[in-house]
């Protein structure tokens, strides 16, 4: 009887059943996820600081109505 030698893949990689990933294409996948993830981050802290500086600008005191409080001198006359 010969024996039987099985072949064995020479590039790394995740392997499944019907086909195998590469290392280099997982490293692909993974770098440019960290990428967008880092990007998307950036956008993120400068929409909220944007909206944090337009929150204040809206509640600022020179820029709300002036309500018509009564003097305490109407209070103390009338009792």
């Amino acid at each position: 009887m010969t024996p039987t030698t099985q072949q064995s893949s020479h590039e790394p990689g995740f392997n499944l059943v019907l086909f195998s990933i590469p290392q280099s294409f997982l490293l692909q996948i993974g770098t440019a996820s960290i990428l967008l993830l880092l990007t998307t981050e950036k956008a993120t802290v400068k929409a909220l600081e944007s909206m944090g500086q337009a929150s204040e600008e809206l509640f600022r005191g020179d820029r709300l109505p002036i309500l018509p409080f009564p003097n305490d001198n109407e209070f103390s006359n009338q009792s």
